[in-house]
């Protein structure tokens, strides 16, 4: 009796052994593709981060030329408003210059009406 009660306990035990041997090397599959799955998200990590200093330096890069075109046009406006100054001042003198010109056009007139009158009287004379 003895004997086969512990001939029973060892086959209780050894299916429990089989069990957990089962359940061991389902657990090692697992952590197998555990691993598998984590390597896999650190090369995604990796690929995503080197994207992101990629498209920083893109960034900077951008932003570089951005501020070397905002000066650019900066001083073109300057260039612009100086020019524009310019030609306001030129303008203006244009302006006199014509006013100028008029003013002396009428009193070349007015001498030559005189001239021609006083010629007329020495003619008369």
């Amino acid at each position: 009796k003895e004997l086969l009660k512990y001939k029973q306990e060892a086959r209780n035990l050894q299916g429990i052994k089989d069990a957990l041997q089962q359940r061991l090397i389902q657990q090692d599959a697992s952590v197998l593709q555990l691993k598998q799955e984590l390597l896999r998200a650190n090369m995604d990590k990796e690929e995503l981060h080197n994207q992101n200093v990629d498209l920083q330096r893109k960034v900077e890069e951008r932003n570089r030329l951005l501020a070397e075109y905002k000066k650019e046009l900066g001083q073109k406006h300057r260039h612009l408003q100086q020019h524009q100054t310019k030609m306001d001042e030129m303008l203006r003198q244009l302006s006199e210059a014509s006013y100028q010109q008029v003013d002396l056009e009428r009193e070349l007139e007015r001498k030559e009406a005189l001239l021609a009158h006083c010629m007329k009287r020495e003619a008369e004379e």
